[in-house]
């Protein structure tokens, strides 16, 4: 069958799909016959993570399976029916903190579920933080019950705490932490307490656990009405502007094109040294007002770029912007994807979704 009839490569994310796969062909592999149960699947890395599955299980016959958990299987159902009716993929209903565990053995686990979002209670610190440690130790007692050979942790850059703004670029050996005065650092204070007990259930059960620091990224299934930057302005850009930047502009991020993210994330689960944490994402710096404006550039050229704020005159730009030379020279990692390659191609899923 040729690649013009074959109905999975006309979907939007083909060549994305046969990016992860060139790039992941032989990793995967690794995967034949194996069960795989993931949280977080219906979120943006869960998402790329069953897409890249699926595709790889249908294209190279691994006969593997994939256990979602998921608190509304129906929604999933109706946001990915490919994925939720893929027979290698089977929902599993329960919460982070209190599912009941399928009776399966699984070789690997990749918890990437996370309290973000809008849910009751997201702005309470304690249930925020609670929600993540209680949900982390649930999945590691699992792992551990289960027989699994290896688990993925995604974290989070939050766990670095303020980036001094001198350093250009944070490595993984950075002792920052998140204030613990302040209540809006949960997320990163969870994550700091989760990665602690991947590390105990490491040393104590044998339990090889992979950590992923995750900062930035774009691609599609990101939200483009969170809190996320790059997806504000994309969604501004569809509107055809203008596209409004809340602050002045000044601060820089870095951003992974979520195909690259899933040969990522694939490639830390099957050859990550255990309890040894590796950043995820970007190491190309670009502030958010020069952001705003490739953005325009690329989906909406003469889209206006408005600022809440003026920058100041005198001032740190604050910084977001990860060191990969750990993931680059241990697992031959980096980002393959530019940002305006990157912003093209969520630009025309986006359109292609409409």
């Amino acid at each position: 069958m040729t690649e013009q009839t074959d109905p999975r490569a006309v979907t939007p994310l083909a060549e994305d799909l046969r990016h992860i796969l060139t790039k992941g062909e032989r990793l995967l592999e690794e995967l034949r016959g194996k069960h795989v149960f993931m949280t977080g699947g219906t979120g943006f890395f869960g998402c790329w993570l069953l897409e890249s599955f699926a595709r790889a299980n249908d294209e190279l016959g691994l006969n593997a399976t994939a256990c979602v958990l998921t608190r509304n299987p129906k929604r999933f159902a109706a946001k990915a029916p490919h994925l939720a009716n893929h027979p290698a993929i089977r929902l599993h209903y329960g919460d982070i903190r209190s599912f009941e565990y399928p009776r399966a053995q699984f070789s690997f686990i990749i918890h990437a579920a996370t309290q973000s979002g809008p849910e009751p209670g997201d702005t309470d610190p304690l249930w925020r933080f609670d929600s993540d440690v209680q949900g982390t130790r649930r999945v590691l007692d699992f792992a551990r019950c289960c027989g699994a050979e290896r688990l993925l942790f995604t974290s989070s850059g939050a766990i670095y705490g303020k980036q001094p703004p001198d350093m250009r670029n944070v490595p993984e050996d950075y002792s920052g932490a998140p204030d613990p005065l302040d209540p809006t650092t949960a997320y990163g204070q969870a994550k700091r307490v989760s990665e602690f007990m991947c590390t105990a259930y490491a040393k104590e059960h044998g339990l090889h656990t992979v950590i992923a620091r995750c900062f930035a990224f774009v691609g599609p299934h990101l939200p483009l009405d969170s809190h996320f930057a790059i997806g504000n302005f994309i969604r501004d850009a569809l509107t055809g502007g203008p596209i409004v930047v809340k602050g002045d502009g000044t601060p820089y991020r870095s951003y992974l094109y979520a195909a690259d993210l899933a040969v990522w994330l694939w490639t830390l689960l099957l050859k990550g040294s255990s309890c040894r944490p590796y950043n995820v994402g970007s190491d190309s710096e670009i502030t958010i007002a020069d952001l705003a404006r490739v953005v325009a550039e690329v989906c909406c050229p003469g889209a206006e770029v408005r600022f809440g704020q003026k920058a100041p005159l005198t001032s740190s730009a604050p910084r977001y912007v990860p060191s990969i030379t750990r993931a680059r020279v241990e697992l031959g990692l980096q980002p393959w994807i530019g940002l305006r390659e990157a912003i093209r191609r969520t630009m025309n899923w986006l359109g292609s979704a409409r």
